[in-house]
């Protein structure tokens, strides 16, 4: 294995140290009569947290000098100002960074290394085209994989993902198609799993404005207010929806947050993985107790109780054998039961599951951490259990156990046409793609579309996402992989900075910003009002940057599809007839020119807050849920074939129940004598993701560390900001120290998104949480179980 210099210091665009002013035309160096007043220009933040943002970028002669929020509307409940997070206000040092990008670059040094030099647009295109077409020729369009890249996930033109939305997605099926993803970094296992419950392919909850409407609310690992903290994101909706219900609110959770220490009533923490055991030891409690809505279960359920259960299943294998130990297991789920494993005292768990029990309307929700375990599938559904025992699906103020809901202003995409090539594989196992795609089957690895890869990935774009190197997992072992150029032959980064990933490019491509291109943003969770914000032209591109769309025409013409990828037309034609189309299906949208002037376009669901299943609620006869029973189903027959027939490895579990199932890496692991600490990873405001990590302000304001808790830090002789090795048998990583009561003892956190660094003996000193953890998937979803690690800690 060869090690590179930390991050930035071999890469010849790196280690740019001038000031913003002089990246760019600024007043300094501008003839005085050509000087212009300052002039507002809208945009959007456009990463990947949930939240759209408007921008309002100051310019003065053609330098952005500023950046505003949203100014627009009474600033009130259901018409409140979109306003931007201390991310998006420092937009302008994403524009004039020194790790920007600013000509076209060829690898030549090893990948990783950073290691490039400069080349023209015609060469870069001219070298993409032809290793487009050798790939094609030897491996098939299957071969070329487009990766998971969320960078500019709020974009139209400019989006980038999911991957069938983008610019790139448009040229790959002009040409054949590409190898698809489904899944996410996000959602992986809850995505999968809740549907068995529900049906669909999504499953979503009631708004999150019906809160207005709950008198409790139980959340578990939801944390809006460093996950969705701004204007354009729920915790806005929340904090007044709860103001005008008075809602009680309950917080399962390993760290006090944010949303904890601003809005709770009360932090339960519990051991990570552990929520299906706190579950079924509340269960037990409503069910010896008589707690149950018996007459919702009985309409709604199949596979509560044995007389439900459907033909083909076997007997004690509904979800009250399962709680009172008449199950295969024999082991009854009482509170002492969950005690043991969770760590939340038995008196609690038993005066929660009263309280939830007996207040009505309840509003359970989860966020999406919780489902980042070993076995997220399994828990992401037992957190459901609680709303459909207390019988508060499909009403106003209560839910289905998933996460909050939002309602979305009607807008067109970016058509992208379809992609021939049907094969699917789980984003998580695009690294096992490249080096063992032989083995590889619908059985194993949840392919979908085929029985099996035929192809290993040989040609892999990535716009506008660092997930190459630094948001996958094990990253030593993604190194590895990647620096064997003749396994994945050809690295495309279309990206704005010199990021962990961009150094793993053989052709790498500078992007425009936002702030220099137009487009548009539609909101992502903001309750019961919906926007869209026109992202102008604030600055002209800097250096010889150009656009997602320029470049994949660029590369269009070299594969003979230039006519059917543009049709014609450029990229501000393509918003006008995105906006054409959007005005069909959203008739109250000002026209094109209107709208630029605006800046902002808001609308408010014309009806009540959105209620999940409330039609299914009213009538479940007509309106049957898309599950084959057409009810929620406690117990899945299609889960159950699926455990019958894929090949699991020692640990995986798959059950029609949604049963607690102990992690192959938390605290009931073998190796937990080795590695004593759960560590798991958290949204941190300095970043979103890995965007913002390179802003030099929000970096020193907030800097990386690791959380653990006094006990812990005592027994290892570690004070507060002392410098830590982190380390398990994955990697090992530098990190300062933050000892607090704010997490459970035997647990530790760490603010994902840091920049992967290593020094020349692997030792990660960017403390990028992923260097530490498993590639191993779910079993199910085969997504990522980024919250479940065991690591030990010392003083470095």
């Amino acid at each position: 294995m060869k090690w590179g210099a930390a991050a930035g210091s071999a890469a010849i665009v790196a280690g740019n140290s001038l000031p913003l002013r002089a990246l760019a035309n600024t007043p300094e160096t501008t003839p005085a009569e050509k000087r212009e007043a300052v002039r507002s220009v809208w945009s959007a933040c456009t990463v990947n947290c949930g939240s759209r943002c408007a921008l309002r970028h100051q310019v003065k002669d053609g330098v952005i000098v500023a950046t505003h929020t949203d100014n627009t509307g009474d600033d009130e409940y259901g018409n409140h100002q979109v306003r931007a997070c201390l991310r998006g206000r420092s937009f302008r040092r994403r524009v004039y960074n020194p790790d920007r990008l600013k000509y076209p670059m060829k690898r030549v040094g090893n990948r990783g290394e950073g290691k490039f030099e400069r080349i023209s647009w015609d060469e870069a295109f001219d070298t993409i085209a032809d290793n487009l077409k050798r790939i094609k020729q030897q491996y098939g369009n299957e071969a070329i994989y487009l990766n998971y890249c969320t960078g500019t996930l709020g974009g139209t033109v400019s989006k980038s993902w999911p991957p069938a939305a983008t610019p790139i997605a448009r040229l790959m099926n002009c040409w054949g198609g590409y190898l698809n993803h489904f899944g996410d970094y996000s959602t992986a296992q809850i995505t999968v799993g809740l549907p068995y419950l529900f049906g669909g392919s999504w499953v979503g909850s009631n708004c999150s404005s019906d809160i207005v409407n709950t008198k409790l609310i139980v959340n578990f690992g939801n944390n809006p207010a460093e996950t969705r903290m701004s204007g354009g994101g729920v915790v806005y909706q929340m904090t007044e929806a709860r103001a005008r219900s008075n809602a009680r609110m309950i917080t399962f959770d390993p760290r006090m947050t944010d949303s904890v220490l601003s809005g709770n009533d009360e932090w339960v923490p519990l051991r990570p993985g552990t929520d299906a055991a706190l579950v079924a030891g509340m269960a037990w409690v409503m069910i010896t107790e008589n707690l149950v809505d018996k007459a919702f279960i009985d309409r709604y359920t199949i596979g509560y109780d044995e007389d439900s259960l459907p033909a083909s299943a076997p007997k004690g294998s509904s979800w009250v054998s399962y709680i009172l130990g008449n199950g295969p297991d024999g082991t009854a789920k009482t509170p002492a039961w969950a005690a043991r494993i969770t760590a939340v005292p038995e008196k609690t768990i038993i005066r929660l599951a009263r309280e939830i029990a007996s207040t009505k309307p309840c509003n359970v929700m989860q966020g999406w951490g919780v489902q980042r375990t070993t076995n997220g599938e399994q828990a992401s559904r037992a957190i459901c259990m609680l709303a459909i025992m207390t019988g508060n699906v499909g009403i106003p103020g209560g839910g289905t156990g998933a996460r909050e809901g939002s309602w979305g202003i009607p807008f067109a995409s970016f058509p992208t046409l379809s992609n021939p090539v049907t094969t699917s594989i789980p984003m998580f196992l695009w690294t096992d793609a490249i080096h063992r795609h032989d083995e590889m089957t619908a059985l194993t690895d949840g392919i979908r579309g085929a029985d099996r890869l035929k192809a290993p990935i040989k040609f892999i774009w990535n716009y506008a996402g660092n997930c190459i190197i630094n948001q996958h997992a094990d990253t030593n072992r993604t190194h590895e992989i990647l620096q064997d150029d003749t396994k994945c032959e050809m690295i495309v980064v279309i990206e704005n900075h010199m990021t962990a990933s961009a150094r793993y490019a053989d052709i790498l491509l500078p992007d425009l910003t936002a702030a220099e291109q137009p487009d548009f943003s539609t909101n992502g969770s903001c309750g019961n009002m919906g926007y869209a914000i026109f992202c102008d032209t604030a600055v002209e591109p800097l250096h010889e940057c150009r656009s997602v769309y320029d470049m994949c025409t660029g590369v269009a013409k070299r594969l003979g599809v230039e006519a059917q990828y543009t049709e014609g037309r450029d990229q501000e034609a393509w918003l006008r007839f995105i906006y054409a189309e959007s005005r069909k299906i959203n008739p109250e949208l000002p026209d094109f020119d209107t709208f630029r002037k605006m800046g902002i376009v808001k609308q408010t669901n014309p009806g009540e807050p959105h209620v999940e299943y409330r039609a299914f609620r009213e009538n479940p006869e007509a309106n049957p849920l898309a599950t084959p029973s057409g009810k929620i189903e406690i117990y899945s027959e299609q889960l159950a074939q699926i455990a019958a027939t894929w090949t699991l490895k020692d640990g995986d579990i798959i059950r029609p129940l949604p049963e607690y199932a102990s992690s192959w890496e938390g605290h009931e692991a073998p190796h937990s004598k080795q590695y004593p600490l759960q560590m798991f990873g958290y949204h941190y405001k300095a970043r979103t993701h890995s965007t913002y990590g390179n802003v030099d302000v929000l970096r020193d304001a907030n800097r990386q560390e690791v959380w653990l808790n006094p006990i812990d830090a005592q027994a290892r002789g570690i004070n507060d900001g002392d410098m830590l090795q982190v380390w398990n048998d994955r990697g090992e990583i530098r990190v300062a120290a933050k000892v607090t009561e704010r997490i459970m003892p035997g647990v530790v956190a760490m603010g994902q998104g840091s920049w992967y660094a290593p020094d020349r003996n692997g030792i990660d000193r960017g403390a990028c949480m992923n260097t530490l953890t498993t590639q191993r998937p779910s079993p199910l979803a085969k997504g990522n179980p980024q919250h479940s690690n065991l690591v030990e800690i010392a003083k470095a």
